[in-house]
């Protein structure tokens, strides 16, 4: 198996090391020759390139699965935008004729939900904020690049929840050890998915011959953001998290993942932040 990762950050650094212990043969683009270096001293083909500059794309491989998996770097001078729908345009330009299945990991931000109920893959995308907007605009570039009347081309769109796992919770720590407030609603739903579950989904969406063109992946249990970072300071040992009862109307939304869990019999690893919480601060 070989699989093309654009976007080798904390999803698809992760997944590039797994498939690599699997046997797969892994490329990626970087616009880093550093980091292009490192990549092949740990078996990664890199390929040095933007996904800003259509002409650095042209040396991009032929690969059985191409992973999207592009987040935004606040550091790069960049528009969001831009990467977002600019950038995976040019790439899917690139790629489309030479990979026939596409894993684009996308968001849950595109739902516009704030009463606290349900979503799943059959709600309305009515996004509230830019990256909403940005994030569903994606996923329209990606659907007129793979169409779904297609039959030997294929993309799955995955939308995430908040991503968190190892490292991905370090900001919160110290906010919690400073006794500084946490900003929003304490009441409202909040989201997530383990690093770990979003990357045996993967795995499996690759690996099926046959998937829906679209899935929803969160954990098994929303919680109320006080509860989370109630349960956050008791594992790392860090006082009680500062969250002022200001009024509030946005309850935000709580993700219903039963679909690819039933469909691609996917059994969580951490199905809630019981277990996923104590998984991340422990490594």
């Amino acid at each position: 198996m070989h699989v093309l990762i654009i976007g080798c950050g904390y999803v698809g650094g992760r997944f590039a090391k797994d498939a690599l212990g699997r046997g797969w043969q892994i490329s990626a683009l970087t616009r880093s020759e550093k980091r292009a270096q490192e990549w092949k001293e740990i078996g990664i083909n890199p390929v040095v390139g933007d996904v800003l500059n259509s002409e650095s794309l042209k040396n991009l491989p032929v690969a059985d699965v191409c992973l999207y998996a592009v987040g935004f770097d606040r550091n790069s001078g960049t528009d969001k935008r831009d990467v977002y729908v600019e950038g995976l345009s040019n790439a899917l330009n690139e790629i489309a004729q030479k990979i026939s299945k596409l894993i684009y990991i996308s968001s849950t931000s595109i739902y516009g939900e704030s009463s606290g109920n349900w979503v799943d893959e059959n709600s309305e995308c009515e996004p509230a904020t830019e990256s909403g907007e940005i994030s569903l605009a994606a996923e329209t570039v990606v659907r007129e690049a793979y169409p779904l009347d297609e039959q030997h081309r294929t993309a799955t769109i995955l939308r995430l929840s908040g991503i968190y796992g190892p490292g991905r919770l370090i900001g919160r720590k110290e906010q919690l050890i400073q006794k500084r407030p946490i900003a929003g609603n304490p009441h409202a739903w909040l989201n997530l998915i383990h690093i770990d579950d979003i990357l045996q989904a993967i795995f499996k969406l690759i690996e099926e011959s046959s998937t829906a063109p679209l899935y929803l992946l969160s954990d098994e249990q929303p919680n109320k953001r006080i509860d989370f970072y109630t349960e956050l300071a008791h594992h790392l040992g860090t006082p009680e998290p500062i969250m002022p009862d200001e009024p509030s109307k946005n309850f935000g939304k709580r993700c219903d993942s039963s679909r690819i869990r039933k469909e691609l019999e996917l059994t969580l690893k951490q199905p809630t932040i019981r277990e996923g919480i104590p998984a991340s601060v422990s490594e």
